[in-house]
């Protein structure tokens, strides 16, 4: 990492102040016996969101989904995920650093980072970066910190997606998938724009399921 990037690391670095429900909710997963092998969905709202146990048809699922989190919030809970030495991980992290205007290469270097973790603590673990998901900002309810992200969505994934072999991780273009005919989230994947409904949470589940690289049972 140069000189020039890991200023900004740290200018964008919001930690240690960590918000009220992420300390929650790591108070919470540090409670949980170990469940060695699991899988593991970890990310931000999107991923709190799903009920993996349901979707997935598979009680073990680990939730590690947090509201608001950011790459750096990832990094500073992974050794909690990794504890379980899970059979894989699932992640979906990195638009709400752009909603904080963290610029993209330090978003990618973060994801980076939790790769190069992940295999060194728990090498048989697969891990599968999965693409920021596309947005819709017709809707009314929009969050207005998210607007004019369509651009670095696109650069982060492409990047992403070029360096999954380098880098050790597979990479699941969920957003494809998602677009409407408009090039924007299709609306009835959505709760807000941003956020998915019922209907979004199945066609990811059916999109990992038609993955040969996922093997779900």
């Amino acid at each position: 990492m140069s000189s020039e990037l890991s200023a900004q690391t740290r200018t964008y670095d919001t930690l240690p102040n960590l918000p009220e429900h992420y300390v929650k909710r790591m108070s919470l997963f540090k409670a949980e016996p170990v469940k060695t092998g699991a899988i593991v969905m970890l990310g931000n709202s999107i991923t709190e969101g799903g009920n993996w146990k349901n979707l997935l048809g598979d009680s073990s699922v680990l939730n590690r989904g947090i509201s608001g989190d950011v790459t750096f919030g990832v990094l500073n809970r992974l050794e909690e995920v990794l504890r379980h030495k899970p059979s894989k991980i699932f992640l979906l992290i990195g638009i709400n650093d752009l909603s904080r205007n963290t610029p993209d290469e330090v978003i990618i270097e973060n994801l980076f980072t939790i790769a190069k973790r992940i295999k060194t603590s728990s090498p048989k673990t697969e891990l599968f970066i999965l693409s920021i998901l596309p947005i819709n900002e017709s809707f009314k309810n929009y969050p207005n910190a998210f607007r004019g992200k369509g651009l670095h969505i696109a650069a982060i994934n492409t990047q992403m997606a070029r360096y999954a072999g380098k880098m050790n991780y597979h990479f699941i273009d969920l957003y494809t998938p998602f677009l409407g005919t408009d090039g924007t989230m299709d609306a009835k994947y959505a709760t807000d724009g941003l956020h998915l409904s019922a209907l979004g949470y199945q066609h990811w589940i059916r999109i990992l399921r038609s993955d040969s690289k996922v093997n779900l049972k």
